[in-house]
């Protein structure tokens, strides 16, 4: 047995081996260290010679999917090795052999699938000019590839694989080392020999899987780099699941950039389908969005929202259908009352079509099929393009469902190897073999009570173990009285079994009948199996358009309860939102959300700046409009009285301080990166976000960053841009650029305390109260005060900016406006005092002199008695930076 597992050890290294043995499966050796210790269970040992052990542990059979989550969540390779033959008829070993192995991205087993996201599969090839990308979902049978081009195709991928969240990607050996840069150690790489990779191999690969003489029916016929990517990829998987795949057999060609670009830093900044408190979906734009009732349409509505449209027709037909759902609220309920309870047809075909699903499966599929008629005629008559074309796809499948429920018994057992998943009348030859088995259990059963009679012995008894097979126990007090024809068969403590000659021909029987009934019941079981999967190709059609009827129906449900409007599309680079509402905190906050209006156009106010005091609301306001745009362009109704979305080809956000310690980027490096970003790609089409740039560094570093870049914006750019800072001085570019517009957040002081009002005006502020926040977040009172007086003594210190050329190219006398005295601002020195005090203006050059000389006696005077400190040092630190009129 240990050379049969190191043989099969030898042809899957890097993988933990899963040897069934029995009931269970056993790790040995190594495996066996490391699988007890992630799995949590003992390490036993086991003797393989005189003084020799080996570690070992292992697992019920029946719990395998849970344990394999565990293995496979940590990111780890599994080899399951099955018997495969019954080891009640095998001659010597019994013949085993790895079945399936399980890899991070090839999961299908239920338990580890998330309801509403994809477990993506890629394979990633890179090249010049082009990367291939090909990326599969083998629980869906949802397959794309595509090539990636561009200035920066590295760059592109990495996103795009970024968005498809992929748990394991597929590259060549030598190019490991680069995808590990790109993507970071979120995801599991796996390394290919090149040669799979190779084009024409993939190709052909390709053609003989699709049955097909040519790949321009799928898009990629001229597409190298997509077609050798696609074809390792659909290598990966037949070597690793040991199947036909029958489920996979549509293959689309698209390219990232045919929707709406949202980077990874936007996706995060804007909560897209994760809050950043805890990467939850709960507090996301997803959360609120996701009223879906199938996993199909969850799963589809995450899909938009990650990559909206770009093609204002095709968004047009989503809000049509969306627009119809709302109209008919009758239609809605119902239509989502037919789908409520509906199975995961998606999954359940690629289960079927990957060979691995169970009975209970093959039920809740027929169950799924049999509530589409409903669906049908629901839609029947809808004149809504986008809705009769749905309709058309999705079919009834009524033979699909009939052949399951004439073949499977309503309530099958969990495994088929239980026994009784094939319903009497199904197969002629199975109901004679039921028979005689039943026949047998009866003779049994009534040749207990005959034989107590006969021998008279009460407590007589038959049973039946997998070991003895049947047999009659009788106790030591009662074995003076056992007949003759009585044939010893084994000896207990408390008694003896016995065996006669008829009870043993009665159990040969009853035995090979049901060892028959099991192997003809499999084989019929997967005949019906076979049947989905040879239909998987027109099912996953009708999952598909189910699919989106839930998550357009989803949709609407969330825009009739919320109050939402369809929004205008329009191809001009405008946006005009009236009573926008961020739809994230306005649910948190009810009714006391203070909506705003947003006007941007990038022919005379591309650039608004946002001013206001800090918890003002401004963060708020931008992501709303981003929002926004969003949703527009996923075919959604938005939160707002009304609005007018000009089609955005990506929205940029640089918003929040975000850190990346592991590879030594700090906070300001992460935002300046971002930045970057945005500067490169952005187009005239785009929209950008940009909230507080520059204040990672010092003020005057920040300010300048932060006036450059609006400049640049302006100049270069032109997109659609709201940009939020605490540098009011910024405000002075309203007057300077002419497609620069000034917006504040308004307060209301009362006395002490500050009412924040949400309300976005025309022109700029010039406070943030952030001493009025601190208290607000619980500061010390001595810490409050003194921010107050330090902050007053700042004031009273500010004047006009120098405007020599070493510090910034000439600006308006307001361009850094009031100056920040810098640290540390502890108590001034008399020295200090009596400098700020001075008027040079007013002095004549013999009174200089003489202040000056009285100065430095003081300074004497405090080295002297051992008080500097180092403050002479602080002096000369402290005139460099005061204003020239001082």
């Amino acid at each position: 047995m240990l050379r049969q597992y190191h043989e099969l050890k030898a042809r899957y290294p890097g993988t933990l081996l899963m040897f069934r043995l029995g009931d269970f499966y056993e790790f040995f050796y190594e495996d066996a260290q490391e699988a007890a210790r992630v799995l949590e269970i003992t390490l036993t040992s086991r003797e393989v010679g005189k003084g020799s052990r080996i570690p070992m542990c292992g697992i019920p059979h029946h719990a395998l999917d849970a344990y394999l989550v565990r293995l496979v969540e940590r990111g780890y390779r599994v080899a399951i090795c099955d018997q495969l033959e019954d080891p009640r008829q095998a001659k010597g070993l019994v013949k085993r052999d790895v079945v399936r192995v399980v890899t991070p991205g090839t999961v299908i087993d239920g338990a580890a699938l998330a309801r509403g996201s994809n477990t993506y599969l890629a394979a990633v090839l890179p090249g010049d000019p082009h990367w291939g990308l090909a990326v599969c979902d083998l629980s869906t049978g949802e397959f794309q590839v595509g090539e990636i081009g561009g200035a920066d195709p590295a760059a592109t991928t990495a996103e795009e694989l970024a968005r498809l969240d992929p748990k394991e990607v597929l590259t060549p050996d030598d190019a490991r080392d680069l995808l590990g840069r790109l993507l970071g150690p979120r995801v599991a790489i796996t390394g290919l020999d090149r040669w799979r990779f190779d084009v024409s191999l993939a190709r052909a690969g390709l053609l003989s899987h699709f049955g097909v003489v040519s790949l321009e029916g799928f898009g990629c016929e001229h597409l190298p780099a997509a077609v050798a990517a696609a074809g390792a990829l659909l290598q990966y998987l037949k070597d690793t699941q040991m199947s036909p795949l029958a489920h996979l057999r549509r293959m689309s060609t698209y390219a990232p950039e045919d929707g709406l670009v949202l980077d990874a830093a936007t996706r995060r900044n804007l909560e897209v389908v994760r809050n950043l408190a805890d990467g939850r979906t709960a507090g996301s734009l997803l959360g609120v969005l996701d009223e879906s009732v199938t996993g199909m349409g969850a799963r589809t509505l995450r899909q938009w929202l990650l990559q909206p449209l770009r093609r204002r027709e095709e968004i047009v037909r989503r809000l049509d259908a969306v627009d119809h759902f709302v109209m008919h609220p009758r239609l809605r309920e119902s239509l989502r009352t037919s789908l409520k309870g509906m199975a995961d047809l998606q999954r359940l075909v690629g289960r079927a079509g990957h060979g691995s699903a169970a009975p209970r499966e093959m039920v809740a599929l027929a169950a799924a099929l049999r509530k589409l008629p409903s669906v049908i005629d629901l839609l029947s008559g809808v004149t809504v393009p986008m809705l009769q074309e749905i309709v058309l796809v999705v079919k009834t499948h009524d033979e699909i469902a009939g052949v399951i429920e004439r073949a499977i018994v309503d309530a099958p057992p969990a495994v088929l190897q239980d026994g009784g998943v094939i319903r009497d009348g199904f197969n002629e030859e199975l109901d004679s073999i039921r028979r005689t088995a039943r026949t047998g259990r009866t003779w049994i059963a009534d040749f207990e009570a005959a034989e107590r009679t006969r021998t008279g012995i009460k407590s007589l008894k038959v049973g039946f173990n997998k070991v003895f097979g049947y047999y009659i126990e009788v106790s030591n007090a009662n074995l003076p009285a056992v007949p003759s024809d009585y044939v010893r068969k084994q000896t207990l403590t408390s008694g003896e079994r016995f065996i006669t000659p008829d009870m043993k021909e009665r159990e040969a029987a009853i035995l090979g009948a049901e060892e028959r009934s099991a192997v003809l019941e499999r084989d019929l079981y997967d005949g019906v199996r076979q049947i989905v999967a040879q239909a998987a190709e027109p099912l996953l059609l009708t999952a598909r358009g189910v699919a989106e009827l839930d998550a357009l129906a989803a949709l609407a449900e969330v825009a009739a309860a919320s109050h939402y409007v369809r929004p205008e599309i329009v191809e001009e680079p405008v946006l005009e939102i009236q009573g926008g509402r961020h739809p994230v905190v306005e649910r948190l906050v009810a009714d006391r959300f203070v909506p705003n209006d947003a006007h941007l156009s990038t022919t005379d106010r591309a650039i608004v700046l946002v001013t206001g005091p800090n918890m003002a609301g401004k963060s708020t306001y931008l992501r709303q409009t981003a929002l926004i745009v969003l949703m527009a362009q996923i075919g959604s109704f938005v939160p707002a009285d009304r609005a007018a979305i000009g089609l955005a080809d990506r929205i940029f956000t640089r918003v929040g301080a975000v850190d990346d310690i592991a590879t030594g980027r700090s906070t300001f490096l992460v935002e300046m990166q971002e930045v970057a970003n945005i500067l490169h790609h952005a187009s005239a089409r785009s929209v950008i976000i940009l909230d507080e740039v520059g204040r990672g560094t010092s003020t005057y570093d920040g300010m300048s960053i932060a006036w450059a870049v609006v400049e640049y914006l302006h100049d270069h750019i032109g997109a659609r841009t709201l940009f939020a800072t605490h540098y009011h001085e910024l405000t002075e570019l309203g007057a300077l650029l002419p497609r620069v517009h000034n917006v504040n957040v308004l307060v209301q002081e009362e006395g002490d305390t500050v009412v924040f009002l949400r309300r976005v005006a025309d022109g700029g502020a010039d406070r943030s109260y952030g001493i009025h926040v601190a208290r607000l977040a619980g500061l010390p009172g001595p810490v409050i005060d003194q921010a107050q007086r330090i902050l007053q003594r700042l004031e009273s210190s500010a004047g006009p900016a120098p405007s020599d050329d070493t510090f910034l190219p000439p600006l308006p006398s307001r361009a850094l406006g009031a100056q920040q005295l810098p640290l540390p601002l502890n108590q001034l020195s008399p020295v200090e005092e009596s400098l700020l005090t001075m008027s040079l203006e007013s002095m004549t050059p013999l009174d200089a002199m003489a202040a000056l000389h009285a100065l430095i006696e003081q300074v004497r005077q405090r080295v002297a008695a051992g008080e500097s400190g180092g403050r002479t040092g602080k002096v000369v630190r402290m005139k460099r930076h005061l204003p020239k009129n001082r």
